[in-house]
């Protein structure tokens, strides 16, 4: 479901046109929006991982003004990044309860959040001096604004309520 709002929010909030956003024989902005659901909920998870991910591609390309020679370059190191970042996070379950831990545990699990946090501010720091090889300073400094700016507009898409007891390691934007 996240998968399937994040791809919807790529159309409506950026507007690909439809020569960027098209996979095979589907033009998504002509598409109403209950036409674009039925399609992603048809797509098998490979598919629609890959599709969220074209989306992201050509949104971030769009959005920085990548020069088409550096497209293909950059696209490489921006999805090893992500990969990176995705890895590094995936070290910390974030499915706990603190007050259910004892004080050793808690202890245990905050200083586990600052591990990882670190990590992904070292892999940040290290992929930003990868990036500014081949877009300037600049455009790097507005890619991580706008993963910011994305992961908020995620945030505030999710729904709240019911029983969620989960702690998640803030990552700095």
């Amino acid at each position: 479901m996240k998968k399937i709002l994040f791809a919807l929010l790529i159309i409506y909030g950026f507007g690909l046109n439809a020569q960027n956003a098209q996979t095979s024989e589907y033009d998504w902005k002509k598409m109403d929006p209950k036409q674009r659901k039925e399609v992603i909920n048809n797509l098998s998870p490979e598919e629609r991982k890959e599709l969220l991910k074209k989306f992201r591609n050509n949104m971030v390309m769009e959005n920085l003004d990548i020069d088409a020679s550096d497209k293909t370059e950059f696209t490489q190191l921006y999805n090893e990044y992500l990969e990176n970042q995705k890895q590094i996070k995936s070290q910390f379950d974030p499915n706990f309860n603190p007050e259910t831990l004892s004080d050793e545990e808690a202890k245990a699990k905050l200083q586990q959040s600052f591990e990882v946090g670190q990590r992904l501010l070292d892999n940040r720091k290290k992929y930003a001096d990868k990036m500014q090889l081949i877009i300037p300073c600049q455009k790097v400094l507005k890619l991580f604004q706008s993963e910011g700016m994305m992961r908020d507009k995620m945030n505030e898409r999710k729904p709240h309520g019911g029983n969620n007891n989960t702690t998640r390691p803030k990552q700095n934007p």
